[in-house]
């Protein structure tokens, strides 16, 4: 592993799809006719794409629909968006800060997800980001987001980022160096509370709800989502931009045809910015 700060950018090599066949399909006709069903059933987005969004990374038959109420309102943004920010939580493996790869694509049976070397690039001199392909090998929390990306976004190239012990402030830092414009959107990967009774489920995911409305880390408990820590990086970033947050959809795996008895809640959020009022 290469030690912070010290990225190798001259990327090579793919990171094969991990997770087809698990948490969604393998066949690429059917995964295709999946992501565009779930996107379908979805409200289309009106207006300015949203600048970040919160979506779940759980198997597509549990999460897919609230995943696809965001991905959704990127539609407007389809040949805009050329970068993708995308960082979630490490399941699988251990480290300190943030984890990205050398590897030069993802792949998916959709195809492959670019990897962003420039993106990369910008991350060099931050001490909190090295390099971990070993992290990435089997984790699922970005895997599954790409299909969504690569059905609604006509092209654009990947950082993938992985957090474990990662400071909210290290996180935002990250953030705040690839803002970007336009170009740029960037997508937290969590779900929420994990195997609860459904009335506790519900009254966590409200109030995880309501502090990401209200754009308050503080208010997100350990308990309150998988990946609390990119999701209060990210909130202090749209924070000191003054981005809005908005919940799109709040259900749980018991609401989407999972066992009730114990389940997983999931919620779909963007963050926009706001339009300086007409005089």
């Amino acid at each position: 592993m290469n030690q912070p700060g010290q990225h190798d950018i001259r990327l090579k090599g793919i990171r094969p799809a991990a997770v087809a066949g698990q948490f969604y399909p393998r066949d690429p006709v059917e995964l295709r006719k999946l992501v565009k069903l779930l996107l379908g059933n979805a409200a289309p987005g009106a207006g300015p794409a949203p600048k970040a969004l919160i979506v779940p990374h759980a198997g597509y038959v549990f999460s897919g629909p609230i995943a696809a109420s965001a991905y959704a309102r990127l539609a407007p943004a389809r040949d805009t968006i050329k970068r993708v920010v995308l960082i979630g939580p490490a399941h699988r493996a251990a480290f300190d800060g943030l984890a990205t790869v050398s590897v030069s694509a993802f792949a998916t049976p959709l195809g492959l997800a670019p990897v962003d070397a420039a993106g990369l690039r910008e991350l060099a001199s931050l001490p909190d980001v090295s390099v971990n392909d070993r992290a990435h090998a089997n984790e699922h929390s970005l895997e599954v987001q790409l299909p969504f990306l690569q059905t609604v976004l006509s092209d654009f190239a990947l950082v993938p980022l992985l957090a474990w012990q990662a400071a909210p402030e290290a996180i935002s830092r990250v953030l705040d160096a690839l803002w970007g414009g336009p170009e740029t959107c960037i997508i937290v990967s969590s779900d929420l509370s994990h195997y609860c009774v459904p009335a506790v489920a519900q009254q966590l995911d409200k109030a995880t709800a309501a502090a990401i409305e209200a754009l308050s880390p503080e208010g997100i408990s350990e308990d309150g989502a998988c990946g609390r820590r990119p999701i209060c990086g990210l909130l202090q970033a749209a924070r000191s931009r003054r981005l809005r947050a908005r919940a799109l959809d709040l259900r749980n795996s018991g609401d989407t045809g999972g066992p009730r008895h114990q389940v997983v809640g999931y919620g779909a959020f963007v963050f926009e910015e706001q339009r300086a009022a007409s005089s």
